[in-house]
């Protein structure tokens, strides 16, 4: 990647994240013997097999997602010394509790604008499958993710010291704003989340994972010119990454022409962004006060 490239990644509160990844995660190696998160958690000797490939859905998922071995040595120097090297391999971190603040940080490190970071939830979880935690269930599951929780704690620390320099009025009068076109957009697109097996076209039908049940979105009918720009907005992202594929595909050199591996992947990393910018400026084309989501 050029040297002026902005890097950014997002935390999640780790006991909310265990909790969610027992749910989606429930059908595989690492989750499938256990009856509760409790149980696991409370035999993590018995249940936890360091060595599966899977492993890493069951401790410190998110430091396994940036590169570090989640089953690493756990000592306050390590923990110290893997936060400093996010805090310099990454420009931003944005914390998925307040992720319209989050957005509106993002727009201003990027010169964006709202439509830019403008979205819509996606893969979210029926209630019914949603579990309130104990507290001693909630502590287990920050002993147990002692790398994540690190993590989350020291740049939740640092997100807030962001939002201060960027000023609270002003972040408040963002949020606001993002929130009126999120709303805005909702109610002229969608008839609100439903269960999936009550997603009308087959194409938004969100993949089902685990014991959870991801909540999909019909659109409002009657809808013309803007069906496109809408449906874009609450495509899953399995869908929406084939498409994307797709074009790429369509735009590849022909065989007998790719020089290198290395070139191929050089080109369709550049094509992949610059499909993005495609979708983006279609969507202005289209609907002035929105953009694509995911």
């Amino acid at each position: 990647m050029p040297n002026d490239t902005f890097y950014f990644t997002i935390l999640r509160n780790p006991v909310s994240q265990m909790e969610s990844s027992f749910s989606y995660y429930k059908g595989m190696d690492i989750f499938w013997k256990p009856k509760s998160l409790e149980e696991f958690l409370s035999n993590t000797s018995t249940y936890y097999n360091r060595s599966s490939t899977n492993s890493h859905y069951a401790k410190n998922f998110m430091a396994f997602d940036l590169g570090f071995n989640h089953n690493g040595w756990e000592s306050a120097k390590n923990f110290k010394l893997i936060c400093q090297a996010v805090d310099i391999m990454f420009d931003l971190v944005l914390i998925s509790e307040y992720f319209d603040e989050s957005l509106v940080l993002l727009k201003n490190a990027l010169c964006w604008t709202f439509d830019d970071v403008l979205s819509i939830p996606l893969n979210s979880r029926s209630n019914k499958t949603k579990k309130s935690l104990s507290e001693e269930i909630q502590y287990k599951i920050q002993s147990w993710n002692q790398l994540d929780w690190h993590l989350y704690v020291y740049f939740n620390r640092t997100f807030w010291n962001q939002v201060e320099k960027f000023g609270r009025k002003r972040m408040e009068h963002e949020v606001k704003e993002l929130r009126r076109r999120r709303a805005e957009i909702t109610k002229f697109c969608f008839q609100g989340e439903v269960d999936p097996d009550k997603v009308k076209d087959k194409f938004l039908k969100p993949f089902q994972a685990g014991i959870a049940k991801i909540l999909g979105y019909n659109l409002k009918p009657g809808l013309k010119e803007d069906k496109d720009f809408c449906q874009k907005l609450v495509t899953p992202e399995l869908q929406y990454s084939k498409l994307l594929w797709k074009k790429i595909q369509m735009h590849s050199p022909p065989k007998g022409r790719e020089s290198t591996g290395l070139g191929v992947n050089k080109h369709s990393n550049n094509l992949f962004s610059g499909l993005v910018k495609q979708e983006r400026a279609y969507s202005y084309k289209n609907h002035s006060n929105s953009t694509i989501g995911s």
